[in-house]
């Protein structure tokens, strides 16, 4: 099994999508809107830094494929299991919409179906595995996403 780590697919992502938008950039989205995407590009990055912070404060490891050291369900985590996932899509959401066409939009949808059908699945199992019923209650109380 392939193991990228989620910032690794985001960089490769940004690239993919600038040269999607250089090469094919599909319909085009005209100023001022296009501006609009720092909205989501700024609260992607506030989740992605208080979630690593929360991880940081606590002194678990943040690497997706690493056994899960304590179960973080405070700050951001209590709104999202997966806030930092949630950061890299609106990262990705916003980058697309300041570039200004339709075909900078794969990006994000990679990484939505990565993240759902990949990663969070996988993290998912891990933490089942290592915190059992502390786990599944939390996660009975809080969505996967938002």
């Amino acid at each position: 099994m392939m193991r990228i780590l989620p910032p690794i697919l985001v960089l490769g992502l940004l690239i993919l999508m600038a040269l999607l938008r250089a090469g094919a950039p599909g319909p085009i989205i005209p100023p001022p809107w296009p501006w609009l995407g720092m909205v989501p590009l700024l609260a992607g990055l506030a989740l992605l830094i208080a979630g690593s912070g929360r991880f940081r404060e606590v002194g678990t490891n943040i690497k997706t494929f690493d056994e899960p050291d304590v179960l973080v369900t405070d700050g951001p985590f209590r709104f999202s299991r997966n806030p930092m996932y949630l950061g890299f899509l609106l990262l990705l959401t916003g980058v697309a919409a300041i570039m200004g066409a339709g075909s900078p939009f794969v990006g994000p949808l990679v990484f939505a179906l990565a993240a759902g059908l990949w990663y969070i699945p996988y993290e998912e199992r891990a933490m089942r595995a290592k915190f059992g019923e502390a786990y599944e209650a939390y996660a009975r109380r809080v969505r996967r996403w938002i």
